[in-house]
């Protein structure tokens, strides 16, 4: 059952990493439209970081993830929420972006960290009540 939750964990962050990759380059359209300068310069560069963060968690999604690894665990938890939380700070929260869609990345984030979460802690509670049975 760990590996199953795990896995579901996976696949929201692979889906969050699509996302935020369809997001990347909404923000690349979108700075394509401004006058060079800084402002377009800095949309630019968000647009790189969002489709930088997007890659890595769909990277650490379907390899590490999947696998239900510690590791990947801690990487992808830090960096989406990292992500989401910048987010929904600065454009959610202040009235940028509609609830719909713009609450589909947070959701997803919010799914994948529940599902990662049960399926570690289930995980290393196995292996601790294994480690903890008696030898025959």
């Amino acid at each position: 059952m760990n590996h199953i939750t795990a896995r579901i964990g996976a696949i929201f962050y692979v889906i969050w990493g699509l996302v935020h990759i369809a997001a990347a380059y909404q923000l690349l359209q979108l700075g394509q439209s401004l006058d060079p300068g800084m402002v377009q310069a800095r949309i630019f560069q968000d647009s790189w970081n969002i489709l930088m963060g997007a890659l890595a968690s769909v990277a650490v999604g379907a390899t590490m993830n999947w696998r239900n690894s510690w590791t990947g665990y801690w990487i992808n938890l830090i960096l989406v929420t990292t992500l989401d939380v910048a987010y929904i700070a600065f454009v959610v929260v202040p009235g940028y972006a509609p609830l719909w869609p713009g609450l589909a990345g947070p959701i997803l984030w919010v799914l994948a960290a529940i599902a990662s979460t049960v399926g570690i802690v289930g995980a290393r509670r196995g292996a601790s009540a294994a480690s903890t049975l008696p030898i025959r």
